[in-house]
């Protein structure tokens, strides 16, 4: 709004409209060669025209009549050019400085780049040159200064680069100069003090430093003065707080210090934008400042002012308030009093006073803010009491911050008819109280923040509403109850966080909705279950934390594919079975905290797990392996291989043999069977001699898969002992991992072999299993005999740690082997 302002000066551009009105019918037809060949050669310097605008440049019809070409009716000449917003690419042909009776140059609004032409300087009839809004590179031609009748000079966002040159200070008719948005450098020339017929002077955005210059307050027509964003130091000069017809006064970021003087608003009464913020000013607001009566919008934030706000009641056209980021009020009660001075300002849609240190209560008078009243941004003070309840009138709010202060009470119960509210950020307070259900109801809701409170209840499934909400932070709260499964379904949704709460329940399986979410936070509860396999949707995940629940089962191998993941963290909760390798190819993930679970084998050695400053495994009692920093025990001794007789190792020989032929023979029989039948049934492979068992008969056999009845891990499943018909049988339970590639394949192998296979040296099976589990999720298990002696493996190689008096115990003899 406040670059708006400053080209709003009529008496500057009704030259130009006029001169449009008087040149723009182009009635006559003259034959000067000259200015046709120079728009000729400015077309071939055109490399793309979308609008075909210069398609009537050709030889069938005279220069003039040339589309944005304006000539002059005594001479015939070119003495206009309007281009302005059509997209031209290209770079501006230093033939355009043969056209001698150019008054006008208006190419903003295009593609053009290459450097300002300094054949420009030629030209002594220009009186205004409009390049804003191109890719123009390069220096600003100091013998611009020979136009002597320029009044406008516009080279508001290009590329431009270099010094100011200090000859144009000799533009005496210089009314505009705009060089906004450019990377310029340098100082301001001092020369700039005669420019007595300067109205608008913008450098904003750009690198010019030093000081600014004294002379500036000579300029006695200065309307407006826009120096913010550059790198200037030092004070304002007390002669520009006596420019009267100052309208724009704007130098915010910038390294500027010193007070604001005490009469600021009597000696500035025609100022409308007062913009100071992101400086190092100190003292106090102006007491004068209410008598700028004209003032529309206050950026004074970021700085170091103290104090307290002065009353404003005379600024009856303020439509934007902005102290934020200071150091004003005392944490006292009447801290915030002068807001009542503001229920005048009709046109006021902005108070933001945020990072400062107001006491007090909110007054009620901010109930009576105008009509159009949008973003109220009180965070970070130390406003006490409750909200008050008419804030629900204001009804075109859009933006509420009221975070890290010290509000009580709840939040109103209406406060759902605030039908524009977008943002609501109430965390770091002690606000108590449920979470109120009228908050489904802001359908425009982006942002919602109600941590760090004292909120209970349950997590309002109302809010699954609230189509556009990208942000949700619940947590440090003492919420209860399970996670909506209605929240879970906004697809919007990039930020979740629930943490530090009492929540209950698994996670739903609707998390795989929220193919958007960058930031999911769920730790610090009573959650239990497994991680849903449908959370490997959500790929654009970069954080994830579930640390401080009662999760447990294997990690699902979809979790492969949150390829950007930066930090996992899933301590201190009951997950088992092994790490997995591709945690080690995710390429982002800094973090990787496992620790004080029950994971087991061996620990990857690529990607993250080299990294000891980003891993943690502790707590993992089955883990082995891993880089030697970790300091856990190896997988494989060498040293107790050796220990093993010569007889051991002997007997390894024709045992792998027969295991070899073993497998062979089930291969080939596997083989023949698939070619005579490829559409087998689950179950028909094991004829009329078996039968199934129930998930819930296994379920009870096994005590629930307890990890105390687990007794072994394979590539595609856990093996775990369970006693069947009242203590009578024990059996070993195969359950499949069916999330792991190929295991409903090796399922179905197994079955098919072991119907046609029987050896005194393979484990009998008795039954399988193909349900569904508690869960709603498939279930496969094959129920085996129980072997007590345990596997081959342990008695060729006996785990290190066994008492070595029990060594020969463990030694197979020939007999045995047979």
């Amino acid at each position: 709004m406040g670059l708006a302002m400053l080209y709003s000066w009529p008496s500057s551009f009704a030259v130009y409209f006029v001169v449009l009105l008087i040149f723009g019918s182009g009635r006559a037809i003259g034959r000067n060669e000259t200015d046709k060949l120079a728009l000729l050669e400015f077309k071939a310097e055109i490399t793309s025209d979308p609008f075909r605008t210069l398609s009537s440049w050709n030889e069938s019809i005279h220069f003039c009549k040339w589309s944005g070409v304006i000539c002059g009716r005594r001479h015939q000449r070119a003495v206009a050019l309007d281009l302005n917003g059509q997209e031209l690419a290209g770079s501006i042909s230093p033939h355009i400085g043969n056209l001698s009776f150019l008054r006008e140059i208006w190419l903003r609004g295009n593609a053009l780049s290459g450097k300002i032409p300094p054949q420009l300087g030629r030209l002594h009839r220009p009186q205004i040159l409009s390049l804003r809004n191109n890719s123009i590179a390069g220096e600003i031609p100091a013998n611009l200064s020979s136009s002597s009748r320029l009044t406008v000079i516009e080279f508001h966002t290009n590329r431009l680069e270099g010094k100011i040159p200090e000859e144009l200070g000799s533009l005496s008719n210089l009314k505009v100069l705009s060089l906004v948005k450019n990377n310029l450098t340098g100082v301001i020339p001092s020369t700039f003090g005669n420019l007595s017929s300067l109205q608008l002077f913008s450098a904003l955005q750009n690198n010019i430093n030093g000081n600014l210059p004294d002379v500036l307050g000579q300029l006695t027509n200065l309307g407006a003065l826009a120096l913010g964003v550059n790198r200037f130091v030092g004070t304002i000069p007390s002669s520009i707080f006596n420019l009267s017809s100052l309208h724009v006064l704007d130098v915010g970021m910038n390294q500027l210090h010193g007070k604001l003087p005490s009469d600021l608003g009597l000696t500035l009464p025609n100022l409308q934008f007062l913009g100071a913020s992101a400086n190092f000013f100190t003292g106090s607001i102006p007491f004068s400042l209410s008598n700028a009566s004209k003032l529309q919008i206050v950026g004074i934030a970021d700085n170091r002012l103290t104090g307290n706000v002065p009353h404003l009641e005379k600024l009856n056209d303020l439509q934007k308030l902005s102290f934020s980021g200071n150091y004003l009020g005392t944490g006292e009660a009447d801290d915030l009093s002068f807001l009542s001075s503001l229920t005048n300002a009709t046109s006021l849609y902005v108070l933001a006073l945020h990072i400062n240190r107001f006491g007090g209560v909110l007054p009620k008078s901010i109930t009576n803010f105008s009509a159009v009243f949008a973003q109220l941004i009180l965070s970070r003070n130390e406003i006490s009491g409750n909200i008050p309840t008419g804030i629900v009138h204001l009804t075109n709010l859009v933006q509420i911050e009221l975070s890290y202060n010290l509000f009580t009470g709840e939040i109103p119960d209406d406060i759902g008819k605030l039908q524009q509210l977008q943002l609501l950020s109430l965390s770091n307070n002690n606000f108590s109280g449920r979470i109120p259900l009228s908050l489904g109801n802001l359908s425009m809701l982006s942002q919602l923040n109600l941590a760090s409170n004292k909120l209970y209840g349950n997590i309002p499934s109302d809010l699954g509403k609230c189509d556009h909400l990208r942000a949700l932070g619940l947590y440090q709260n003492n919420l209860h109850g399970t996670i909506p499964r209605e929240v879970t379904s906004l697809t919007s949704l990039l930020y979740f966080s629930v943490s530090e709460n009492d929540l209950t329940g698994s996670l739903p399986v609707e998390l795989g909705n929220l193919e958007n979410l960058e930031v999911l936070l769920v730790s610090e509860n009573r959650l239990y279950g497994g991680i849903p396999s449908s959370l490997g949707s959500c790929v654009k995940l970069k954080f994830l934390s579930m640390k401080g629940n009662n999760f447990q089962g294997i990690l699902p191998s979809s979790l492969s594919y949150l390829r950007g993941i930066e930090e996992l963290d899933l301590s201190r909760n009951n997950f088992s079975g092994e790490i997995p390798e591709f945690l080690g190819d995710f390429k982002f993930l800094q973090i990787l905290n496992l620790s004080s679970n029950d994971f087991s084998g061996e620990v990857p050695e690529r990607g993250i797990f080299k990294n000891v400053t980003a891993l943690f495994v502790e707590g993992n009692n089955k883990l082995c392996g891993g880089i030697p920093e970790l300091q856990l025990r190896a997988c494989n001794s060498e040293g107790s291989k050796r220990k093993r007789s010569t007889l051991a190792l002997k007997l390894v020989i024709p045992i792998v043999f027969s295991l070899v032929g073993l497998l062979l023979m089930v291969f080939y029989l596997c083989h023949s069977y698939n070619r005579k039948r490829t559409n087998l049934p689950s179950f028909q492979v094991f004829g009329s001699t078996f039968q199934t068992i129930s998930y819930k008969s296994l379920v009870k056999a096994t005590n629930g898969f307890s990890p105390v009845n687990l007794i072994g891990v394979g590539s595609f499943g856990s093996v775990y002992k369970g006693i069947l018909d009242e203590g009578e049988k024990v059996i070993a339970v195969k359950v499949l991992n069916l999330e792991a590639r190929g295991a409903s394949k090796s399922f179905i192998a197994e079955c098919k072999a072991l119907k046609s296979i029987k050896h005194r040296n393979l484990v009998k099976v008795l039954t399988a299993c193909s349900s569904i589990d508690y869960h709603g999720n498939d279930f496969k298990a094959l129920v085996y005999e129980f072997m007590a002696n345990g596997s081959l493996e342990e008695w060729l190689h006996p785990n290190e740690n066994e008492d070595e008096t029990n060594e020969d115990s463990r030694h197979l003899s020939i007999l045995q082997i047979q």
